[in-house]
């Protein structure tokens, strides 16, 4: 039992605190319990612990996908957390999700079990690879999942095969899903770095990428100032490289708060030239350079221009086709490469096989049409995530009807961005605000805070139509049905939240199947 877990007799977990010396290893882990392990970034953690031979088994309120495949690996879950399910664990795994007055924490708390926050794993299992990072406030599962599909099709030798810990699913051939956890033979591992809740502080990855710094998860930084100094802490721990989004504010502070050495073995990449970026503290520079135009094919195409001097002696004019639309994609597409070819990829092999990544679970994923209106799905849950989804949907669409549902993850982001949010979802011709998903919050400790604190700001923009654009519906199924009843031949209806707005895509087409003579119009 460690200090941070102990104090006065009340359990203190601080997912900030370093739980393991640099010379343990997963082999010291012991029987190993995961408390909420069907969690997208837990359940990966556990598949990649029990690849390794580690002795795992876990727990969660109910069956899900994530949990069926677990158990079909042989990794045996509990369902409902009960004090008997840590009895005889040696380390009990936690996330931020979850509360000390969880039963299980107590248990393991009054037996002397060792608690770790999910990043100690995550980090135990850096030590022994070469570490590659993905931070920032959005980006991180769509450029990580490329990073991992260029290194698995173009990677050679041992940067071949590579681990990652993704917290999504990746879209295969054929519709096919795969998993994002993998504990490959190679000498790489790819992660998603979580910001949330300061926990990538423990991290000392060979190259951390950041897509951006723009400032999120008020709720545990308080400011923006805390926010990116967290950032600037992070990636100072990079051993090799640093690679940076140069057309985020945010990251342009963090990098001009970087120490020399820092700045010196850091690669920024941008949409923007150089000289518009102003100081870069001596970082280098890649320009992406975008057909503005080329959405509409279907594909996103775009050049890197690579200056001579940062992979070997020459210039290099490396062009890309995406399948997934979009420029904040050609950004996440360019960490990916810049990263794969400082690893020692062939930048030009790098570019060639991102072309064939379909897209992470939930990103820009179209779910199928009926009667010509199709149903996408994303999880875009910040403001500039949302307005860079429809900015890549009028790209894609640019004849169609775009219309939303959007259910906000979490009251205090609600709160705090409200008026953000309504300014990104007036790109939309049509929305309609659900109930909040609260993930670890209470709508008791925020009872002004619902659909409407969203509509109330989005009112006072000018949009056409000015009338009946927005509206608030508690209710997602509500919503569902409203929605199908409101559209026309041709038109997109997108689902987007980081919550459980997905299971409405099935409900959708169901109802567009039914009701098409309402889309025939």
């Amino acid at each position: 039992m460690t200090d941070n877990q102990r104090e006065a007799g009340t359990i203190i977990l601080d997912p900030t605190h370093v739980s393991f010396s640099q010379q343990e290893g997963v082999n010291d882990l012991g029987a190993t319990h995961f408390i909420g392990i069907g969690g997208a970034g837990m359940s990966v953690l556990a598949e990649m612990l029990h690849e390794q031979g580690v002795e795992v088994d876990g727990s969660d309120r109910e069956p899900s996908a994530k949990t069926d495949r677990l158990q079909g690996l042989g990794i045996a879950v509990e369902f409902g957390q009960r004090e008997e399910n840590v009895e005889g664990k040696q380390t009990i795994v936690f996330s931020s999700a979850i509360k000390p007055d969880n039963p299980e924490i107590v248990a393991a708390h009054a037996a002397g079990e060792r608690i770790v926050h999910r990043s100690d794993i995550l980090s135990l299992l850096m030590n022994t690879k070469r570490a590659v990072t993905v931070a920032g406030a959005h980006g991180k599962t769509t450029t990580s999942s490329m990073l991992a599909h260029i290194l698995t099709h173009a990677g050679e030798g041992n940067l071949a095969d590579p681990s990652y810990a993704i917290g999504g699913s990746i879209q295969g051939k054929d519709g096919v899903m795969l998993d994002g956890g993998h504990a490959g033979q190679g000498d790489v591992l790819v992660a998603e770095a979580d910001e949330s809740d300061g926990s990538f502080a423990k991290y000392h990855p060979e190259i951390a990428i950041v897509t951006n710094s723009e400032a999120d998860h008020l709720d545990h930084y308080g400011t923006q100032e805390n926010y990116r100094a967290a950032f600037v802490d992070h990636v100072q721990h990079a051993v090799k490289s640093v690679v940076m989004c140069g057309d985020d504010e945010g990251n342009l502070a963090v990098l001009r708060a970087l120490d020399a050495s820092a700045a010196a073995h850091t690669v920024v990449y941008a949409t923007q030239d150089e000289a518009s970026l102003g100081d870069l503290n001596g970082a280098a520079f890649v320009h992406i350079e975008s057909e503005s135009e080329s959405a509409q094919s279907g594909a996103e195409h775009f050049t890197l221009h690579v200056p001579a001097g940062l992979l070997d002696g020459q210039e290099r004019m490396v062009p890309v086709t995406l399948t997934v639309p979009g420029i904040h994609n050609a950004r996440n597409a360019s960490a990916a490469i810049i990263a794969a070819a400082l690893l020692g990829v062939d930048i030009e092999k790098a570019a060639e096989v991102t072309t064939s990544f379909l897209g992470a679970a939930r990103r820009f994923q179209v779910r199928g049409t009926v009667s010509q209106v199709t149903v996408v799905d994303d999880y875009a849950h910040h403001p500039t995530e949302i307005s860079a989804l429809l900015d890549a949907a009028r790209r894609k669409y640019p004849q169609s009807a775009i219309r939303v549902i959007f259910q906000p993850h979490l009251f205090s982001r609600t709160k705090f961005f409200a008026e953000a949010f309504a300014e990104a979802l007036a790109k939309a011709d049509d929305v309609i605000v659900t109930g909040i998903f609260p993930a670890r919050e209470k709508q008791e400790d925020y009872p002004t805070v619902g659909p409407d604190t969203i509509v109330d700001e989005a009112l006072k923009l000018d949009h056409t139509p000015a009338e009946d654009w927005i509206r608030g519906v508690e209710d997602m199924h509500t919503a569902a049905q409203m929605m199908v009843m409101r559209a026309h031949h041709g038109d997109v209806i997108f689902t987007v939240g980081a919550g459980d707005i997905t299971q409405m895509d099935e409900v959708i087409l169901h109802a567009l199947q039914a009701h098409r003579w309402d889309c025939e119009g």
